[in-house]
């Protein structure tokens, strides 16, 4: 009988997001991992297959963190409107978190909806709070929802590059006014005009 390993798949996890958290996602390596848990790198690879593999169970365990950190949106009006506010507010306290959960390379030709698909439950939160509260159709939720989720990723990731910096009130003007302008479009059928959406495929950039 093959000894049992001395660390569970979800220790080695959580070892590498303290990593991240502590020293960025450009310090996550298996000889930081293993020295965090006073061990050799082979328990490592016995659990994963590879770093990358490792990186995404830590993301896995940051981003049901991040769903504990937006939960009090049923406390607040507009609630979809705090999420965003919370995803930003991430990324300037926890920039390396937000670069972990947001900000890190796909293989070529992930699509858009793949990456909204990583999301987890927190995108059918969203489009269900959309839904109900401006009296839209799913699949006008659904769109509002991925514009406003590029915008406010792209506010994030100029916080959390360190590239600008916003006050509160600044992310709140201008998360209401966008979601404003692209809700009115929407509800006079001009989709054509939505920011941030995938559409037709009219040739390389």
């Amino acid at each position: 009988m093959p000894p049992k390993p001395k660390y569970t798949k979800e220790q080695i996890a959580n070892t590498a997001l303290n990593i991240v958290k502590e020293q960025g996602v450009a310090s996550l390596s298996a000889r930081e991992v293993a020295k965090r848990l006073g061990c050799t790198v082979s328990p490592i690879f016995t659990m994963f297959e590879n770093m990358e593999d490792l990186k995404w169970a830590a993301r896995e365990i940051a981003l049901k963190e991040f769903e504990d950190y937006i939960s009090d949106f049923k406390e607040y009006n507009p609630s979809f409107k705090r999420i965003g506010m919370r995803m930003i507010s991430l990324a300037i306290h926890e920039p390396e978190v937000y670069k972990l959960l947001f900000m890190q390379e796909r293989p070529k030709g992930h699509h858009f909806n793949d990456t909204i698909d990583e999301l987890g439950e927190m995108t059918n939160t969203c489009i269900s709070l959309i839904e109900k509260d401006y009296e839209l159709t799913n699949a006008q939720a659904k769109m509002l929802f991925e514009a406003m989720w590029v915008y406010a990723y792209g506010i994030g990731s100029l916080c959390a590059m360190k590239v600008c910096d916003f006050t509160e009130e600044e992310i709140a003007n201008r998360l209401g006014q966008i979601f404003t302008g692209q809700m009115l479009l929407i509800k006079e059928g001009k989709t054509d005009l939505i920011i941030g959406l995938p559409e037709k495929k009219e040739g390389k950039l």
